[in-house]
C-alpha cells in the first residue's frame, strides 16, 4: 500500500540520504512541525508495529484480576486489546460498526466477556463478532456476520505486545529481522518487571532515539557511565530488520551497568557477560540488554516537542532488589533528558541548520536514513546500503 510522502521538502531530505560522512541530520521541521508529527502518528506509528507494553502489564487490572479488554491509542488510531477465554491477545479497531462510536473509552479496561458500545448498545464478543444490534432484528437483509469489529494484526514477542493499527505493515517477522537472534539468549519472556519509571521529556521522540544511539556525548554528561563502560568501545551493526544498534564493553572491573559496576542480581545464563547491547526497534522500543537484566524505553510522542517515556527493568523472578540498576539508569536518563531538551530548544531556533555526523555516529546515520526513507514511503525494514565513510 503506497502512502503520501511526509510534509517535508524533498531537497531537505536529499542532504540526509547522502553517504555517511557527507550527509546531515534531519531538517528542523522533522522535530518541530505539528504537521510532520501528525503524519508520523498515522504512518510511522499506526502504520508500523508499535510496542504497546508488556503482556503482564496490559492484562493487570486495578483490583488484581486479569482484564479481558483494554482500550488504547496506537499512533492516531483507537485500538481494543482483548483476551478471549483460552485464547491469545487479539486487537480490534475501537470503532463501532454502527455509527463509529468508541466501543470502550480510551484508557479504560474491563473484565467482561462482552464488548458493549455505550451509544446504541451494539454488543460484540471478544473476538469482534457482532452479538446483538438492538432494533435491527427485523431488518431484512441485515447480516450480523458482516458487521463485526475490524480485526488488526497483533503479535506477542518475548513478552512484549506489538500492534499494527492500520493493518498495512509488513509481516512482523520482516519488521524485526535479525534482532530476534540477539534478543533470544536473554529470554525476556521469562523475566519479570521489577521496576518502572515514567518520564515526560520536553523533546521530540526522534531526538531521544538519536541520543540513545550514540555515546559521542557520554564524556561530557555521563561521568558515571564512563567509569563502567568506555564511551568509545563496541561496534554498531547493520543487519536485516527495522532496527539499529550495537554493543559497548564493560571495563575489566565491572560486572554490569551500575554506579559501582557490581551486580546486585543474577547473571543471565548464556548471554555475553562483557558487553551491553543497545538496540532500537522502529519506531518506539529501545532495548538495553545487560549481563544480568534487560531494560527498555518505550516512547510515545505527545507533541512535536514532548515525549512520554516508560523505562522498565526486567529481572529473573529471584531478584528482589533492582535498586542498583534503577539508580544508575534513572540518573543516566535524567542526564540524557536534560541534554535532549536543550537540543529541542536549539532545533526551534531560527539559526539552526542541520549539522554533520561525527565518525562514531554511524548508528545515528542508520537511524536518520531509516526515518528519511520512511518519509518517502519506503518501509523501515528496507534499509539502505551499509554506511561508508566518504573519501
Amino acid at each position: 500500500m503506497s502512502i503520501a510522502a511526509a510534509p517535508l521538502p524533498a531537497d531537505e531530505l536529499a542532504t540526509v540520504t547522502r553517504r555517511f560522512g557527507e550527509g546531515t541530520m534531519l531538517p528542523a521541521a522533522a522535530y518541530t512541525s505539528a504537521e510532520v508529527l501528525a503524519w508520523e502518528q498515522r504512518n510511522l506509528f499506526a502504520g508500523s508495529w508499535v510496542c504497546v507494553g508488556r503482556a503482564e502489564q496490559l492484562r493487570a487490572g486495578s483490583n488484581g484480576a486479569a482484564v479481558r479488554q483494554r482500550s488504547l491509542v496506537v499512533g492516531d488510531v483507537g485500538v481494543l486489546l482483548t483476551w478471549p477465554a483460552g485464547g491469545s491477545v487479539r486487537a480490534l479497531a475501537n470503532t463501532c460498526r454502527h455509527r463509529g462510536h468508541e466501543v470502550l473509552a480510551i484508557g479504560h479496561s474491563g473484565e467482561r466477556r462482552v464488548l458493549v458500545c455505550p451509544y446504541h448498545g451494539w454488543s460484540y464478543d471478544l473476538e469482534g463478532a457482532l452479538l446483538a444490534a438492538p432494533g435491527f432484528t427485523e431488518l431484512i437483509g441485515f447480516d450480523p456476520a458482516e458487521h463485526g469489529l475490524v480485526e488488526l494484526p497483533v503479535v506477542e514477542w518475548h513478552g512484549w505486545v506489538f500492534v499494527n493499527a492500520t493493518g498495512t505493515a509488513t509481516r512482523f517477522e520482516e519488521h524485526v529481522g535479525d534482532l530476534a537472534e540477539l534478543v533470544a539468549p536473554y529470554a525476556p519472556a521469562g523475566l519479570q518487571i521489577k521496576a518502572t519509571h515514567s518520564y515526560e521529556v520536553v523533546a521530540n521522540w526522534k531526538v531521544l532515539v538519536e541520543n540513545y544511539h550514540e555515546c559521542y556525548h557520554c564524556p561530557m554528561i555521563h561521568p558515571e557511565l564512563c567509569q563502567v563502560s568506555p564511551p568509545n568501545s563496541g561496534d554498531n551493526w547493520d543487519r536485516p530488520g527495522a532496527w539499529i544498534g550495537g554493543s559497548m564493553d564493560l571495563v575489566d572491573s565491572a560486572d554490569t551497568m551500575s554506579l559501582s559496576g557490581q551486580s546486585g542480581g543474577i547473571p543471565l545464563p548464556g548471554v555475553d557477560p562483557r558487553h551491553v547491547f543497545y538496540l532500537g526497534l522502529f519506531p518506539n522500543l529501545l532495548l538495553s540488554l545487560h549481563p544480568d537484566y534487560v531494560m527498555t524505553h518505550r516512547l510515545l510522542p505527545l507533541a512535536p516537542d514532548r515525549t512520554w517515556v516508560e523505562c522498565s527493568w526486567l529481572f529473573p523472578a529471584e531478584v528482589t532488589d533492582p535498586t542498583y540498576a534503577v539508580e544508575f539508569w534513572d540518573r543516566t536518563n535524567r542526564q540524557d533528558w536534560a541534554a535532549c531538551e536543550s537540543v529541542q530548544r536549539g532545533l526551534a531556533s531560527p539559526h539552526f541548520r542541520p549539522g554533520p555526523l561525527a565518525p562514531n555516529e554511524d548508528a545515528v546515520y542508520q537511524w536518520i536514513q531509516m526515518v528519511a526513507r520512511s518519509y518517502t514511503g519506503i518501509p523501515a525494514h528496507q534499509k539502505p546500503p551499509a554506511p561508508r565513510s566518504a573519501g
